[in-house]
Formats: C-alpha cells, structure tokens, sequence
C-alpha cells in the first residue's frame, strides 16, 4: 500500500458541518466523494433529504466551488 495524500481533511467535513449548523439548516447526512468533494445535504421540516436545486446541480456540473 502506498501513502497517499488526503483528499480530505477532518477539518474540512467540521467546517462544511459547522456552516449548515449556524444557519439553522438541519443537516441529513454529508456525503464525500473519492476526490475529496464534500457534499452536505439538509432535510426539511419533515426530516425527508431536499434535493439538490437546479442551482446546485449547475455548480456540480460545473464543478464550481
């Protein structure tokens, strides 16, 4: 096995975590890709996981961040 660098850092994933928090935004569950892309995705009222928006869906198309 060789060593590889993280995609990712703990702190990352805290920071994503933190954000939804202080926005009042109840999160479901955080997704992290193999690339290292870390993906929150909320719940509404309901607890049911909201969809991602065209918005959302534009910006990972295009890979924005």
């Amino acid at each position: 096995m060789s060593n590889r660098k993280a995609t990712f850092l703990q702190a990352d994933v805290q920071r994503a975590l933190k954000a939804a928090h202080a926005l009042g935004i109840p999160v479901a569950r955080y997704e992290i890709t193999p690339d290292g892309t870390i993906r929150v995705v909320c719940q509404d009222e309901a607890g049911t996981p909201v969809e991602q928006s065209a918005l959302d869906n534009w910006l990972a198309k295009n890979e924005a961040r």
